[in-house]
């Protein structure tokens, strides 16, 4: 892959993970258990897709 388009995807990925982590913050005030396991999971996955790509 070049590196605009690993660029691109990797601003991709960090919006994505931003976006996983406001989500997991709004989970854990509600006090939502369940939500806050699958958000963490989702973030932690693109966490790992941006660390493959760098």
């Amino acid at each position: 892959m070049n590196a605009p388009a690993k660029q691109s995807q990797a601003d991709v990925l960090n919006r994505l993970y931003d976006m996983k982590q406001r989500q997991l913050a709004r989970a854990l005030q509600q006090g939502n258990p369940l939500r806050c396991q699958v958000l963490e999971a989702e973030a932690e996955a693109i966490f790992t897709a941006l660390k493959a790509i760098r």
